[in-house]
């Protein structure tokens, strides 16, 4: 067993950070005190700095056992000296970066190093980068950063270049598909239909392993491409994909509040049956809803964006099988449709319409309203354009 186990399909980067540890515990020459770990969605990111993390406070001399107390209180989000800075909203605020500059600055306490995790560093903005600026340029000794973010241009240039990059690379299909048999116990063939599907997302890939919901739901959007005819049927599909997305977020976040509220209410001393609380309460409970709403809006905004990338995965099968009809596709299962397809729309008009997705996706992402976004994208997208 070691720390490295989960992070799948990055030989060359583990290396890397195996280098780093060995540094830090001889003369330090490999190691720096900030870390920018890069690379496409699901390709394991916080994992990998999670991992470097464990490797970093881990007890026994082969640096990374996986098994010490360090490494499974690391991993596990336990240990003392490891912080996590993370978002549920659109942003990390000032606030939040602020509240974690003072435990940056202390000494480990029962570990080798002091840790801090920023797992969406691609989501500060000028307020909070501007808060965590000084810290990282001019860390306390022992403390080391470790920043999460798709790409280095996401992340403010003031804060990036005073890291050191760690770039991930996309994991291949079939490392994810054993990821899943061995840590998940989901069977091979549906491991290997689940990570092809997902094309390497691994979180992705154990949804649609082990959820027949999420199966459904990416079955539903990918076909929408196969049923735009006409400006008035590619609104209303435009809206139906828009409500897919909110049912994946609702079944991804729906239970989680339930049991927050109810947590919540506990810890007050607060009768859950009770139809009206104390003025206290009623206080605390507003807080939660809002930060509740916060991270519905996230996610719905991540549901739509990844329906989007499976969107694209099927204008880019059908470009594969222009240039290669016997080709693997990353939507095997409607391989006849996809043909279809092949047929009715040139490699021109296929890049006309994976652009149209594209700016979709930037819409969304500068927060323009994913309806309007939508139905734009989907008028472009009609067979009968």
């Amino acid at each position: 067993m070691s720390v490295w186990d989960e992070v799948v399909g990055q030989q060359p980067t583990v290396e890397l950070l195996q280098r780093a540890v060995a540094s830090a515990r001889g003369d330090g020459s490999g190691m720096t005190h900030a870390w920018l770990f890069t690379g496409p969605p699901g390709s394991g990111r916080s994992v990998a700095a999670r991992a470097f993390a464990a490797a970093l406070e881990c007890e026994q001399p082969e640096a990374g056992c996986g098994v010490c107390h360090s490494c499974r209180t690391v991993l596990g989000g336990t240990h003392a000296d490891v912080s996590t800075l993370s978002t549920e909203g659109v942003v990390i605020t000032a606030q939040q970066a602020r509240d974690m500059l003072p435990l940056a600055a202390r000494r480990p306490s029962v570990g080798r190093w002091r840790v801090v995790i920023v797992e969406d560093a691609d989501r500060l903005n000028d307020s909070s980068g501007n808060a965590l600026l000084k810290a990282i340029e001019e860390p306390t000794a022992r403390t080391v950063w470790l920043l999460c973010a798709p790409s280095s241009d996401d992340v403010l240039v003031t804060i990036r270049s005073r890291c050191r990059s760690v770039a991930l690379r996309t994991p291949p299909p079939d490392a994810v598909a054993e990821l899943l048999v061995r840590r998940d116990g989901v069977d091979p063939s549906m491991a290997a239909f689940a990570a092809r599907a997902a094309q390497s997302h691994i979180g992705m890939a154990r949804r649609l392993a082990l959820d027949e919901d999420a199966r459904i739901r990416r079955r539903d959007v990918v076909r929408v491409l196969l049923q735009l005819r006409g400006v008035g049927e590619s609104v209303l599909h435009a809206a139906r994909l828009l409500a897919t997305a909110t049912a994946e977020a609702e079944a991804g976040t729906g239970s989680r509040d339930e049991h927050e509220k109810a947590d919540l209410l506990r810890a007050l001393g607060a009768d859950p049956t009770a139809r009206t609380h104390p003025p206290y309460v009623r206080t605390q409970l507003r807080d939660l809803e809002k930060q509740q709403k916060r991270r519905a809006t996230r996610f719905v905004r991540d549901m739509v964006d990844r329906s989007l990338i499976d969107l694209l995965s099927v204008y880019r099968d059908v470009l594969v099988l222009h240039a290669d009809p016997g080709a693997d596709l990353v939507n095997g299962e409607m391989r006849p449709d996809l043909e279809r397809l092949a047929r009715a729309l040139s490699p021109e008009q296929l890049l006309h319409r994976m652009d149209a997705v594209r700016e979709a996706r930037d819409r969304i992402g500068a927060n323009v309203n994913a309806l309007l976004a939508l139905e734009a994208m989907a008028v472009q997208l009609r067979l009968d354009a």
